[in-house]
């Protein structure tokens, strides 16, 4: 019997006011006064692999781990790989190399001493590596990261590069860092996203798990799929002021989100990013 392909199951480590969107509307110097209800969403998070015998890769910032080393330690423990999401969610393009090398650093170094183990893979916060800041790759490598999965080939109006390849590629030759795109499905001239986030919670369940299967067969390659802890809480403060696109984008579906994730695990095999790219143990 032909085994199942494994696929990435990925989360961000982001709490509900520190996604992009509310930027303009909420100062970083009000995070530390802020409900946080990070450590209560990963447990449920961490509850739900289990239940589906499921590891996955936590990408995590260095801020949220600085208050929550019992909570790293917990997704350590349970058997997740711990990556980097950089420290408090500044895009990669907004920042200097100088910046970037200071902020992937030391999250890299905060992960390490509180998870007790290689930090491998990082993620840019709203996937910001792109055409015009390509060099935040070899600041990576340069940094000790082995991968990256901050490059999303689809046409956004935040982010994306809509041109670069669609499955795992080494940008800078076969020993460089690897990047690993987000999960997307070639239709016509586009890439239509198949990899989580705000689509997974849109778009129909069916529509979802029929896209990572195509994926898996016509593709024969392993979905990557992504999320966020503040999507699995509908009970989250509501932002006031933000506009009706963002506040869509944010609060669709949330009730749902559970149970669709739920789904996944009885669906899929998962597994680790650094089992399934660097054959890590």
């Amino acid at each position: 019997m032909e085994k199942p392909v494994r696929n990435a199951m990925t989360i961000d480590v982001e709490d509900y006011f520190q996604v992009s969107a509310f930027a303009p509307h909420i100062s970083r110097d009000s995070w530390p006064e802020r409900e946080c209800r990070v450590e209560a969403n990963i447990d449920r998070i961490l509850g739900i692999l289990d239940a589906g015998k499921a590891h996955g890769t936590f990408f995590t910032l260095g801020w949220i781990a600085e208050r929550y080393p019992a909570m790293v330690r917990r997704i350590v423990a349970a058997g997740h790989e711990l990556a980097s999401h950089g420290y408090g969610h500044l895009r990669a393009s907004d920042q200097t190399r100088e910046q970037f090398m200071d902020d992937i650093s030391s999250s890299k170094k905060i992960l390490e001493d509180l998870g007790g183990q290689a930090v491998l893979g990082y993620r840019a916060p709203s996937f910001s590596i792109g055409p015009g800041n390509l060099w935040a790759l070899d600041a990576l490598q340069e940094a000790g990261y082995r991968y990256s999965s901050s490059i999303y080939p689809i046409a956004h109006d935040h982010y994306g590069m809509p041109d670069a390849p669609r499955f795992a590629f080494h940008p800078n030759g076969a020993q460089g860092l690897l990047e690993v795109p987000i999960t997307t499905v070639r239709i016509g001239q586009r890439n239509l996203p198949a990899g989580g986030g705000g689509y997974f919670r849109l778009l129909p369940y069916a529509v979802s798990r029929g896209l990572m299967r195509r994926v898996n067969k016509q593709d024969g390659q392993p979905a990557i799929f992504y999320c966020h802890p503040w999507e699995l809480d509908p009970g989250q403060p509501r932002m006031q002021g933000v506009g009706l696109k963002t506040r869509f984008r944010h609060y669709v579906n949330l009730g749902r989100m559970e149970a669709r994730v739920r789904a996944l695990t009885r669906d899929f095999a998962w597994d680790r990013m650094d089992r399934i790219f660097l054959g890590q143990p």
